[in-house]
Order: structure tokens, then sequence, then C-alpha cells
């Protein structure tokens, strides 16, 4: 391992932040809260005077596994063997405790489908096909094994505070009036898999798409691949060249979660 080069890598941070006051979570799930449990000293906040132990600060907070950016592990989708349920199998104890690290990295392949992201309808999402991914591996040369699929549409500059920021989920999936953000067609998570693609990666809220999230989680996840969404600076990065790392939170039998993303670019 070439540890000089590694040292003079550009990191970008791919990882939006997590608020109160931004739209990163899934409507009808676990809203996130984040508060505090301990200040340096008493204070009168705006529910009350705030505890003080000892002079330190530590605040909690309450969160979906799927809030931020995160990343899916096959038991999102996969029932656990012995549940009797469609689509069950080993997979489906695989929480995301258990799913290795190195899966969640690799280099990285940028697609661009910025173009589909205007082409959404009211609660619809524009699909991405296999046949945008071919597109792009005759121009750039065909994926290769291990290789991470990062597709650009652009939706993160959505996710803003305040009126405009509803078009970053709810405008789609609870009121219905605006477009959904592009998502690969159940094929597109196939075709991939079926390149020695493992994980994926999306700055949209989803790999699944607005009007119908289920089938594409089914068919990548029963097939041991990996989503991370709600990533950003996409943008940034080059169509080849550059490093993806994905470094969830450890937590046991969960399906997924948080984490910080990050692509190494060399100089």
């Amino acid at each position: 391992m070439d540890f000089a080069s590694l040292a003079g890598a550009r990191i970008m941070d791919l990882s939006l932040t997590v608020s109160e006051r931004l739209p990163g979570t899934w409507p009808g799930h676990m809203t996130y809260a984040h508060h505090n449990w301990n200040w340096f000293a008493e204070v009168e906040g705006p529910t009350g005077k705030t505890r003080s132990a000892a002079p330190y600060q530590t605040n909690f907070l309450v969160m979906d596994e799927h809030c931020g950016t995160h990343f899916d592990a096959p038991t999102h989708f996969v029932p656990p063997p012995d549940s009797g349920l469609n689509l069950a199998g080993p997979l489906g104890d695989q929480t995301g405790d258990r799913v290795p690290l190195e899966d969640l990295m690799g280099p990285a392949a940028v697609i661009d489908v910025r173009i589909l992201a205007e082409e959404g309808e009211p609660g619809v999402s524009p699909l991405i096909t296999a046949g945008h991914v071919e597109d792009w591996e005759r121009e750039n040369g065909s994926l290769r094994a291990g290789e991470v699929v990062l597709f650009l549409t652009g939706w993160d500059r959505y996710y803003v505070e305040g009126k405009e920021g509803e078009s970053y989920m709810h405008g789609s999936l609870v009121t219905g009036e605006a477009p959904g953000w592009p998502a690969p067609a159940p094929e597109t998570a196939i075709y991939l898999h079926e390149r020695g693609v493992k994980t994926i990666g999306i700055d949209a809220p989803s790999i699944g798409s607005a009007h119908d999230a289920i089938p594409v989680h089914q068919e990548g996840l029963s097939r041991g691949m990996r989503y991370v969404e709600i990533l950003t600076n996409l943008g940034e990065l080059p169509v080849r060249g550059a490093y993806f790392i994905f470094m969830p939170v450890k937590i046991a039998e969960s399906s997924g979660g948080p984490g910080r993303a990050m692509a190494l670019l060399p100089e």
C-alpha cells in the first residue's frame, strides 16, 4: 500500500448534515431529535432550566436508522430465513453490524443522470435504466467488479431548510404535488450486480423511486448488494479516479444505519 499517496489524498465529504430543520427523515418514520442532556452550567432554555451535573456538555439523539446519509443492509428488505415470509433467506440475518466494511468502499464510478431530474411527474420518479448505464460504459469503459457506482442526480440541492426543502421528499411522498427524484429501476440493480458491482450510492433520498421504492430494494438487497443513500457533493468527483468509503455506526441487529461517507482523491 502506498501510504505516501494516501496521506497526500484530498478528502471530499459526501455526507449531508442531520438536523431537525433539514429534510433527512423519511416521512412517517421516527422524527429526528437532538437535545441537550447536560451543559457546562445551569441555564434557562426554551423549555426550562437546563441541568448541569458537572461542567461538560452532552446531548442525546433519537433517529431512524435510515435518516440522513446512511446505508441499507440486506435485512432492511430481506426477512430472516426462519420467518416463512416471501424472499426470506440467509441474507435476512445479515444485519448492519455484520456487513463487512470492505463491501462499503471501493473505486468510484460516477454516473451523471442529472438530466433526468427534470423529467419526473408529481409523486413519480424518472427511472435510471440499464440503458443509461450502458451509455455511460460506451463513453467511459465497462464497469469493473468491485467498483462503487455513484448516481449523480443533483437532488441534494433540495436538502435545505424551509419551503424549498419540501421538494426533497415531502412534496413527492406526502402531498404528491412535486416530482420524485431519479432512481434506478429494478433491472438496473440486477445489471450492476451482474457486472460485479456490490455497492450503489445516490445523492437522493433513496435508491427506490418515490412511487414504488420496494422492488429495487428487494432485487438488490436479496443479491447481497449494499445501498448508500442521501449523499452529496458527487458532482465534485471525477468520473473515475476517486476512492469511495462509507463508515457506518456499528449498531447491533440493525437494518443499516447512519454514517460518514467520503471520497479520497489523489492530488
